[in-house]
């Protein structure tokens, strides 16, 4: 059965925003990011990392080294019992000078080429799926998409909401402090009362879409 997904942003959402991270000891989760993406794996969410990687394309890095930090990424998650159940990244910008990523393409954010691919290899739950970043490119992204964006304080969020958010056509569904608030929000939206609900509760129950 379709399963909904969280579509998360990397660079200030589930890590420490760095600019470009061009080696992986330069990535570095987020507080309370592995416990967040671990409730959303208990609750049965698909967690897809979605994330414009254009260092490729400009030369800082080569294709290989955003491969070796997603790793890292995962045996990070791993030692909080979590995981993301899919990464897709868009590696190309049309003023690179890397062939052949150096063009235009339709996965770079806001386009929703990396959601499509998502689509192509997972079977989603479109209406019951968020997009969480901390970027208004993110929540065009979510708009779309036709999903509900929510955009975090962490990275660079608090100046997004500050500087960019009051003149952009879009709005996010909410904006939070960080990863762990989104999870409780989105959970509220499925008569979900937050964190303490998991500890209570134990194994989520069926939602009505799983039950045929």
């Amino acid at each position: 059965m379709p399963r909904p997904a969280v579509f998360l942003d990397r660079d200030g959402t589930i890590n420490e925003q760095m600019g470009y991270v061009n080696h992986p000891s330069r990535f570095v989760l987020l507080p309370g990011v592995g416990k967040a993406i671990g409730r959303l794996n208990r609750r049965g969410y698909l967690a897809i990392v979605v994330s414009n990687q254009s260092g490729v394309a400009r030369g800082y890095f080569p294709y290989e080294l955003v491969d070796e930090v997603h790793e890292r990424m995962r045996a990070l998650l791993t030692l909080d019992g979590a995981r993301v159940d899919g990464v897709f990244f868009c590696p190309h910008h049309p003023g690179g000078s890397v062939a052949p990523f150096a063009r235009a393409c339709g996965c770079r954010k806001p386009r929703t080429g990396l959601i499509e691919e998502a689509l192509r290899r997972f079977d989603i739950d479109m209406r019951g799926s968020f997009v969480v970043g901390d970027r208004m490119d993110d929540i065009e992204l979510a708009y779309r998409a036709k999903l509900r964006g929510i955009l975090v304080r962490t990275g660079y969020g608090l100046g997004e909401e500050r500087y960019i958010l009051p003149n952009h056509p879009r709005r996010p569904a909410v904006v939070v402090d960080d990863l762990a608030r989104a999870v409780d929000w989105i959970f509220a939206q499925e008569g979900v009362d937050g964190p303490a609900a998991d500890a209570r509760r134990g194994p989520p129950p069926r939602s009505p879409r799983e039950v045929s």
